[in-house]
């Protein structure tokens, strides 16, 4: 067998296994959020920064062509200025949850995303979103780390590969994205 074949076989066996229960109580959360003018927020490290900013381009801009209204979407890893200033002068462990304490209201929804399931930084800022009235939906892979006990809804990418988890969570991203939009008749481009 091929490398190619072994990495797509075990992307489809990783697809396979994800909840789909879950993954439509997500749907539901993130359409009654935007329902009720409610805040996204999304965050990660590395790859799974990429994805938050990734996802946040499309629940912004696709959802508001679809609906024809805004829905507030903001990733928390995309502000470098910020990012350093809470990192240096206070810790790296701070620079979510510090975002979130200045932006966030009750009812808002965070996506956490962090392949291990133990960054940290993702950990207190859930924790704060937690204790503010948010609603705190994890994305890990491996067996769930803390993220997954933490959060108030969790899919985990149940894979020992790190490329395969980041894989996982955008195209769970989409997936939530997709659905969302298609309840509101948009097809194509966005």
């Amino acid at each position: 067998m091929s490398a190619v074949k072994e990495y797509l076989d075990a992307l489809v066996k990783t697809i396979e296994a994800l909840p789909e229960d879950k993954i439509n109580e997500i749907i539901a959360i993130v359409k009654k959020a935007m329902d009720e003018g409610k805040k996204l927020f999304l965050m990660g490290n590395g790859g799974s920064a990429s994805t938050a900013s990734h996802l946040t381009a499309d629940f912004q801009k696709g959802l508001k062509l679809a609906m024809g209204k805004r829905f507030k979407v903001i990733s928390l890893a995309d502000s470098i200025p910020l990012i350093t200033a809470w990192s240096n002068d206070y810790g790296y462990e701070r620079v979510f949850m510090e975002q979130l304490d200045s932006l966030m209201d009750e009812g808002d929804v965070v996506f956490a995303f962090s392949g291990s399931g133990n960054s940290e930084n993702v950990l207190k800022a859930v924790e704060r979103a937690n204790e503010l009235g948010g609603i705190t939906i994890g994305f890990s892979g491996y067996e769930g780390g803390k993220l997954a006990g933490m959060c108030q809804k969790s899919v985990v990418a149940k894979s020992d590969s790190m490329q395969r988890i980041e894989d996982i969570h955008l195209i769970v991203g989409h997936i939530i994205y997709a659905v969302i939009r298609d309840t509101y008749g948009t097809t194509g481009l966005c």
